[in-house]
């Protein structure tokens, strides 16, 4: 059984730099909303250490902020990081089959898309040690961003902080908008997405469903319709 070598983990360090500052700019956007609802530094600090996942993240910041139930806040994150499941099971593929169950939870733990296409176009098998180093430089980016985002918002003017988070908005609107100009599918979920949301926010009796749980009903019915009428043929995998 091969854990690799200090090359491997300075190889995964150094291809991880480009997640890091990414990841920086991003958490600092969840830094500043996590200020704005009353998250101290070290609480939004922990909440990215413990958690590593924006999407998720960021939703949870809502059911936070009006006490919701930890029943709620749990379906909402078993829906939204869902894919991690799946992506877990295509990397253990890339492990030794020998590789102790230890080495196999360190490299869960830092399971996000980012690290996990990084792992894929690897060549080879995957060693924990070059998935510590992806992990290790990845996170510190995201813990960094959020630290000086939250920190940020609890000196910064209340209007400066508004201005900046909008810039969590900017950058799921730079991550849908490319996809839905080349692939009807993904415009059919965004606009089914937008319109059940609508629905959900004035329609009577649905409005009084908590967003948490909004979120959890929207996201299973839009995933319901593109499996159904915009399944991914096997040849678009090949």
């Amino acid at each position: 059984m091969k854990k690799g070598t200090i090359v491997d983990f300075r190889d995964g360090c150094r291809d991880a730099i480009p997640v890091c500052l990414g990841y920086i700019a991003v958490s600092f956007a969840f830094g500043i909303e996590s200020s704005k609802i009353g998250m101290s530094v070290f609480q939004a600090i922990m909440t990215s250490l413990l958690n590593v996942t924006s999407a998720g993240q960021f939703s949870a910041l809502e059911i936070i902020a009006r006490n919701g139930s930890f029943v709620e806040l749990a379906i909402l994150q078993l829906i939204i990081n869902l894919r991690y499941m799946l992506m877990s099971t295509a990397l253990s593929q890339k492990l030794d089959p020998e590789l102790g169950t230890g080495y196999r939870l360190g490299i869960s733990y830092g399971v996000t898309d980012e690290i996990f296409a990084l792992s894929v176009l690897k060549k080879g098998k995957l060693y924990p040690l070059y998935s510590y180093g992806l992990i290790f430089v990845s996170v510190f980016g995201w813990i960094l961003g959020t630290g000086l985002g939250a920190f940020a918002g609890q000196i910064m003017p209340q209007r400066i902080i508004s201005c900046l988070g909008l810039a969590i908005y900017g950058m799921f609107i730079a991550i849908i908008i490319p996809d839905t100009r080349t692939s009807k599918a993904v415009l059919m979920v965004v606009v089914a997405a937008m319109i059940l949301s609508t629905i959900f926010t004035y329609a009577p009796y649905l409005r009084a469903i908590s967003s948490g749980f909004r979120i959890i009903i929207i996201t299973v019915l839009v995933a319901a319709i593109a499996a159904i009428y915009a399944p991914v043929k096997e040849e678009e995998h090949e």
